[in-house]
């Protein structure tokens, strides 16, 4: 074969591969503006229905069987207090959890064992951590039906998410970073908490809020641990009963009556919002963290 033979394969070659490229980013810009439009309608769909019925006396309203006079006031704050008790217990576990694996922990047999199970958890059902709920916080340590065993619940549920996100952001950080700490007389700890922890948070902090915003709509798992359909009154303890967004949308899509189908959806525009922006939140915080980083 000539060297002119061999160039003009080489062309060929070249031309193939611009074209995959070319037919691939086609159909990945397509899948990105099918998504973004299925989510365009759905809120919009949800703004038609329930944009009429956002007003002061809706989110200072407690449920009622009077549809003009049914709000979400106990929904919203027990969302919050759940989510609170959630990132409380979940957060510190699994950051630690995750240092631990990547930093610290030998590659051995065991943590093997612990990483495939720990990613494999993060698949598992939402209705599965629902029933360990039941069973462990709300039988075994008689916290009840209450936010306290929910909010352990959904912490069970994203602590997978926190640990992979950890792993991942600081497995990121390059290497040269930890031997210069180490050149300088730095301990194993200091070189983490100081350097590697510090140039990871913003992308652990992304996973964190990623995973919460997941959390805030679940709904199975909190059906399992006892969340109220119908509350009247605000919790005063985190072993009080509780009602959550997600719960109350559902209960109001059960009745026929068109007035709570709109009651349902402006329920699930007030959660679209919330979802969005702690989405808005987390792409703010990582922008901020990472602009002064240089490496």
């Amino acid at each position: 074969m000539t060297s002119q033979q061999n160039i003009q394969k080489i062309r060929q070659t070249i031309a193939r591969n611009k074209r995959s490229d070319f037919i691939f980013s086609i159909i990945g810009l397509s899948s990105m503006v099918f998504a973004i439009l299925v989510l365009a309608l759905l809120i919009l769909d949800l703004a038609m229905d329930g944009l009429p019925r956002l007003d002061w006396q809706f989110f200072t309203s407690f449920a009622s069987t009077d549809a003009n006079q049914a709000g979400v006031l106990a929904a919203w704050v027990g969302s919050l207090l759940v989510m609170l008790v959630t990132a409380a217990s979940a957060i510190p576990i699994g950051i630690a959890s995750g240092i631990y694996l990547e930093e610290y922990a030998r590659k051995n047999w065991f943590t093997d064992l612990i990483e495939i199970n720990v990613a494999n958890l993060a698949a598992v059902p939402s209705i599965i951590y629902g029933m360990l709920g039941l069973g462990v916080f709300v039988y075994t340590f008689k916290l009840g039906q209450s936010i306290a065993s929910a909010g352990f619940t959904l912490a069970l549920l994203i602590l997978p998410v926190v640990i992979v996100a950890t792993r991942e952001a600081l497995r990121a950080i390059p290497s040269n970073i930890r031997e210069a700490a180490y050149a300088c007389g730095a301990s194993k700890w200091q070189t983490t908490w100081d350097h590697v922890l510090k140039y990871s948070f913003g992308t652990i902090l992304t996973g964190i809020i990623v995973a919460l915003s997941r959390a805030i709509g679940e709904t199975a798992p909190l059906i399992v641990v006892g969340a109220v359909a119908f509350i009247a009154f605000l919790p005063d303890s985190l072993l009080s009963q509780y009602t959550v967004m997600p719960i109350q949308m559902y209960r109001w899509t059960d009745v026929p009556d068109p007035e709570f189908q709109a009651n349902a959806a402006a329920a699930g525009l007030v959660l679209v919002v919330m979802t969005l922006a702690m989405n808005a939140i987390a792409i703010y915080l990582r922008y901020q963290l990472r602009k002064n980083i240089t490496w």
